[in-house]
């Protein structure tokens, strides 16, 4: 196995590639109780249009999820009860690029990685057990339209983007999971839950061979290839600025507002893209920012107020919002600020402390043993060494996170969700 050292942040790490394509990585810590297996694939929601054997299909929206929901189907019953019996507790999520199942556990742990590798790679669905997950997963659908926090990010991803898949619920919708069935299932699993296209990432006090020769004795010995994808035509950065609106049943209005940014490379670039941007989001309007000072101060934010950047598969976009009583004067000043710091700059000690407590975070993050996992697969993915992430942030300078937000946040780069309270018919007499 390669072992790899990581002075600064006091971690090693053990990887193999198997010969299907498995990547494997252990982060080993000793003397904790608690183990942690993270199984996923490089296949998300917005991963609809793709070639199996040659042909190019498009599967109904919400697929991936769908999946994520079925997978814990077994010949003799459910994964989960497997777990239960073996004292772990397990977990699965399907977001825009990508799908996990995991379980932590403080014993029998080669048994639950057993399990989680097994179900995982052995895809049992019956027709009366997915017909039977469709009502399920339309309430869950119609839970996720009656949530403004849900609904007001959906409806920006949808505004900002005229052709990529992200624009689309993760979900899907009640009518597009009304076309699932067995079969569709089983191709999408065969198109990306190959090994080559996934990877297993454990953390705690475990054997990393043990970890490794319970992956080769249970997973297929070759692979059987990774399906090409299309994710529409290309995105035009900047446009006419969208507004879009709704009403729901809420005390204030809510709002998010993003910004279309261009899309990071493969490798390193990803990382550097996101450090760049998220450093941004916090010198324009992050809670350490004059312009976060003045807003509160004038009443036109809460505390719950955010901003970061954010990037899928071929898109990326710097997003701010929160709760406010006039959400377009908000984005005004956002806007202001923007071309100020553009034009003069931003403070440099401001921009060091950022820097010092993003690292200290991600540091201590490392004790998580579900966010490392997470992160080590959702970077691999993107062909970047999660670990690296201090010597990262040492090549992130002033000037270009100054540049990125002279870039970036402007009114042709935007568009704006808002959720307002519905209004009362004032026409109607008590």
């Amino acid at each position: 196995m390669k072992k790899t050292e990581y002075p600064r942040l006091q971690e090693t790490v053990f990887e193999e590639v198997l010969p299907n394509g498995l990547n494997i990585r252990v982060l080993q810590k000793k003397d904790f109780a608690k183990k942690y297996a993270f199984f996923a694939t490089n296949y998300g929601s917005v991963d609809t249009t793709f070639e199996i054997d040659g042909k190019w299909m498009r599967s109904p929206d919400g697929v991936a999820h769908y999946l994520e929901h079925k997978m814990f189907d077994m010949p003799d019953g459910s994964a989960d009860s497997v777990f239960a019996r073996n004292g772990a507790s397990p977990n699965a999520f399907t977001s825009y690029g990508m799908t996990a199942y995991y379980f932590s556990c403080t014993e029998n742990f080669l048994l639950n990685l057993k399990t989680l590798i097994s179900f995982v790679s052995t895809p049992y669905f019956t027709a009366e057990s997915v017909e039977k997950e469709r009502g399920i997963i339309a309430q869950e659908i119609r839970m996720y339209e009656d949530n403004a926090e849900t609904s007001v990010s959906e409806k920006l991803f949808n505004a900002l983007y005229e052709h990529h898949p992200v624009r689309v619920p993760i979900a899907g919708s009640v009518e597009s999971i009304g076309e699932i069935t067995p079969q569709t299932l089983y191709d999408c699993h065969k198109a990306f839950y190959d090994p080559s296209n996934m990877m297993l990432c454990v953390a705690g006090d475990v054997d990393p061979e043990e970890v490794v020769r319970t992956a080769r004795e249970l997973l297929p010995q070759t692979s059987g290839g990774v399906s090409n994808r299309s994710y529409g035509e290309e995105e035009q950065l900047d446009k006419e600025p969208k507004t879009v609106r709704m009403q729901m049943d809420i005390s204030m209005p809510t709002f998010e507002v993003g910004f279309r940014c261009e899309a990071p490379k493969k490798g390193d670039d990803t990382m550097k893209q996101e450090i760049i941007g998220d450093l941004a989001a916090e010198i324009l309007v992050g809670e350490s920012s004059p312009l976060y000072t003045r807003l509160v101060e004038q009443g036109l934010i809460n505390p719950d107020f955010s901003a970061g950047f954010e990037s899928v598969k071929g898109v990326a976009m710097l997003s701010a919002g929160g709760d406010s009583d006039d959400p377009e004067q908000v984005v005004e000043l956002i806007l202001q600020e923007a071309e100020r710091i553009g034009r003069e700059g931003f403070d440099s000690d401001l921009f060091r402390r950022l820097k010092k407590s993003a690292i200290g975070r991600r540091t201590r993050d490392l004790d998580s043993f579900e966010s490392i996992c997470y992160r080590m697969c959702a970077y691999f993915f993107d062909g970047v060494d999660f670990l690296r992430f201090p010597e990262a942030y040492d090549a992130v300078d002033e000037q270009q996170v100054q540049e990125f937000l002279r870039r970036v946040v402007r009114r042709e780069r935007m568009a704006l969700s808002v959720i307002d309270p519905i209004k009362e018919d004032e026409s109607i007499v008590g």
